[in-house]
């Protein structure tokens, strides 16, 4: 009996010891969004005219990470990508709020909080950590473990380059990074060694760099060779990867985005930032996980579709402008009307072929698939042949949804006295 209810009690601490490492996860989450909000509120006092909608953007882009990892945490203890998206939350949250919270105690009201200097230094050096720590990450998506033991040398060298960043980022003579802070020097910074912090912070950012294009190598290797699920899960991070790339690249550091109206600029800015860990989310929870493909199919349509259209708009504007005398900074109603008109009408034309030929180029099972379809369906206009055409019918659905068995039921036309017994064929493979 003792041992029947030791053997239960262990059990159940065995069905229960998984779930403990959620807690941890969620109070990091609960410590990330708390500290963010008091961060959010000093900033407000702070600079009254601050750009809210901005700050806003990027207190919630970067909780996106320890949110993930919170939820993958709980599911998934022992899978290390859940624990780096926790541990960036930890570094992030301290440092938007040691940098808000300096400027309050240091500037805007001198003397009024405690601890002013030690917050400020605090919101400096956790940044170029968080950094180390989404090398690490890419390195080890999505299982957690290394592609193999000789990948052991980049992950040591990602953790060395962070302990190293970390050494630079606290204690380089440098003046203060944040909001408000910028004319004070970091109080632990070591006096006289000005030269060799600024070597070491090029080197820093020169390994990190090249640690970081390691890491992507590791998951193009990955990447090629994974089958199944884990295939899917890399299609699903890269996708996020190369989304969050483009738009930093097209609108962020071409300075378009500050063009665009502010809802805009904000999505785009929430877009950079929110890819690449809600990629990390749906992957590794497996959440929609074989829809990717479809995803990255209407991407490439209608990234291309609008592409070219919005080209044949500005060209017809130009083009008809300059016809009929010249193009000023406000075109005329009826040029921009026609013009409207006109890729309106070519939309639907303009969005098969793009389709044709992206599933052409990409997609070569779905376009096999449409052309061998489309291929029965013109024989089956002038074939008149039952036993030729069932033959056919079959060999288009083993060739198309390739499925491990295929029946053809038909029902004849007067039907036999007796029980009915329809008459059946079929092919296995």
């Amino acid at each position: 009996m003792g041992r029947t209810r030791g053997t239960m009690r262990s059990q159940q601490h065995s069905s229960r010891s998984p779930r403990s490492p959620a807690w941890i996860g969620w109070a990091i989450l609960a410590a990330y969004w708390g500290l963010v909000g008091s961060s959010f509120l000093l900033r407000a006092v702070n600079d009254p005219t601050t750009d809210v909608g901005g700050e806003l953007v990027a207190r919630l882009g970067w909780g996106v990470y320890p949110t993930i990892g919170a939820v993958i945490v709980g599911r998934q203890p022992r899978n290390p990508v859940g624990w780096l998206c926790c541990g960036i939350g930890l570094l992030l949250g301290p440092a938007f709020f040691g940098q808000d919270y300096g400027w309050y105690a240091l500037i805007h009201e001198p003397g009024s909080l405690p601890g002013g200097w030690g917050m400020a230094w605090l919101g400096q050096w956790p940044w170029y950590v968080a950094l180390g720590l989404i090398t690490l990450l890419v390195l080890l998506f999505p299982s957690g473990r290394l592609l193999s033991r000789r990948w052991r040398l980049v992950a040591w060298a990602v953790a060395a380059a962070t302990a190293v960043s970390w050494l630079w980022a606290a204690f380089a003579p440098r003046p203060l990074e944040g909001a408000g802070l910028g004319r004070l020097a970091n109080p632990l910074g070591v006096t006289g060694a000005e030269a060799a912090f600024e070597v070491l912070g090029d080197v820093v950012i020169l390994t990190l760099s090249l640690l970081t294009v390691l890491a992507v190598v590791s998951q193009v290797v990955r990447f090629r060779r994974a089958r199944g699920e884990e295939r899917q899960q890399l299609k699903w991070f890269t996708y996020a990867a190369l989304l969050s790339v483009l738009v930093w690249l097209v609108f962020i550091v071409s300075g378009l985005a500050a063009r665009l109206p502010l809802a805009l600029e904000l999505l785009t800015g929430a877009v950079w930032l929110v890819g690449p860990p809600l990629g990390i989310g749906v992957a590794v929870l497996r959440y929609r996980l074989y829809d990717i493909d479809q995803l990255i199919n209407r991407t490439l349509v209608y990234g291309l579709l609008t592409a070219l259209l919005g080209l044949g708009y500005a060209g017809g504007v130009l083009v008809f402008g300059q016809l009929f005398g010249g193009v000023a900074d406000h075109p005329p109603g009826w040029l921009v009307a026609g013009a409207t008109l006109g890729v309106a009408a070519l939309f639907q034309p303009a969005r098969r072929r793009v389709q044709a030929t992206v599933d052409r180029r990409f997609n070569r099972r779905r376009y096999d698939a449409v052309k061998t379809i489309e291929a029965f369906s013109a024989r089956l206009r002038d074939q008149v042949d039952l036993g030729t055409l069932t033959a056919e019918l079959l060999a288009v659905v083993n060739q198309t949804v390739e499925p491990t068995a295929v029946s053809l039921w038909l029902r004849p036309q007067v039907a036999p006295p007796g029980p009915p017994s329809p008459a059946r064929q079929g092919v296995r493979r």
